[in-house]
């Protein structure tokens, strides 16, 4: 196994990670230990590129630290990928290997799972070091953070929509969900309980069939979320899907989900604001996760009051922002932004 670190202004380290025996080639990227050690989880994509996979581990690491920072956690922000189809090529051999490269931090990185990982895969990565969360059994075990996800989103949908409307209230609601892995999954099922219509996309077409089977979502080709009529778009797949291209098509009133750095560009911010479509910045929307595995990480006792405790403080932390953005007229996620820098500097002067 082959560790080499790559020069960045922007972070505090960003090492490149190979293990030829396993076929492992992956980043992992610390951004910020100013709170805590970084913390974030390890996802593996069929990346097009070493290129692609260097900015996404960039861009979600960073995303980590104000995610982290938002919901008042001690913890940095850290992420790592593995270039790779979680379906096809993941092997233990190499998340074994991939284990002993976060061994080799010494606690400066901690993982848990991400896309295309599972609990499961967090114990083989514990089989090489104690620096992982998201494990299914154990005395503080977290297990897969899907379901806090998915709530703390489903309470942003709320509270972004009583911004919007006056009314937190989803029944007969139309929410477009793109994506329908685990956070999406278990997202669709809150709207349903709550009154709300779905339509929904995925790359599975077994997927959105099982969708329409038990939500009665409608389901629609993937190029075609962008422009359907609905109240709240809610995007739980990849990040940059809100760009140039994609903006200009949107018929919503709120964009609220769950993927990480779902802007293409700041200016994309802008975009939304500009044509009065009400942004839920991601990282504090999807920041239920990492407060489940923080539960791990911290060794709380009282998991369910902690996490219970933190997704309340997340919303209120959201209606905080968006009551801000709406009296500056400006867009929730310079807001968001601003106020997360100024919680990291309130605490390092602590």
């Amino acid at each position: 196994m082959i560790m080499r670190q790559i020069s960045s202004a922007t972070h505090e380290a960003i090492y490149r990670v190979e293990d030829a025996a396993s076929g492992l080639t992956g980043f992992i990227a610390i951004h910020s230990t100013q709170l805590g050690p970084a913390a974030g989880g390890l996802r593996m994509r069929p990346y097009e590129s070493e290129t692609q996979a260097l900015e996404d581990v960039r861009r979600l690491s960073e995303g980590m630290t104000y995610k982290n920072a938002a919901a008042g956690l001690p913890l940095g922000g850290g992420k790592a990928v593995i270039i790779g189809d979680p379906a096809t090529q993941k092997t233990p051999e190499m998340l074994r290997a991939f284990g002993r490269a976060i061994h080799s931090l010494t606690g400066r990185y901690i993982t848990a799972e991400d896309m295309g990982m599972s609990p499961a895969d967090m114990g083989i990565l514990a089989e090489e070091t104690p620096f992982v969360a998201g494990l299914a059994s154990g005395e503080f075990a977290s297990g897969d953070p899907s379901p806090i996800t998915a709530r703390g989103i489903f309470n942003t949908i709320r509270t972004a929509k009583a911004h919007k409307t006056g009314s937190a209230d989803l029944e007969g609601v139309t929410v477009a969900v793109q994506g329908l892995g685990h956070v999406g999954w278990h997202l669709c099922r809150l709207l349903t309980d709550a009154g709300a219509e779905l339509i929904v996309t995925d790359v599975d077409a077994s997927r959105l069939e099982k969708a329409k089977a038990e939500f009665g979502a409608r389901p629609v080709a993937t190029t075609k979320i962008y422009s359907v009529q609905a109240h709240i778009f809610a995007p739980c797949a990849i990040g940059g899907i809100l760009n140039e291209d994609t903006i200009p098509q949107l018929q919503v009133g709120v964009v609220a989900g769950g993927a990480n750095n779902q802007l293409a560009g700041p200016e994309d911010a802008r975009a939304l604001h500009d044509r009065g479509i009400l942004y839920a910045p991601d990282f504090i929307a999807n920041g239920g996760g990492i407060i489940n595995v923080a539960t791990e990480i911290l060794k709380i006792a009282d998991r369910e009051a902690y996490v219970a405790d933190k997704l309340s403080a997340l919303d209120a932390t959201m209606s905080e922002v968006l009551n801000q953005a709406h009296q500056q007229g400006i867009s929730p996620d310079a807001v968001a932004i601003a106020s997360v820098r100024k919680r990291m500097v309130r605490a390092a002067a602590a």
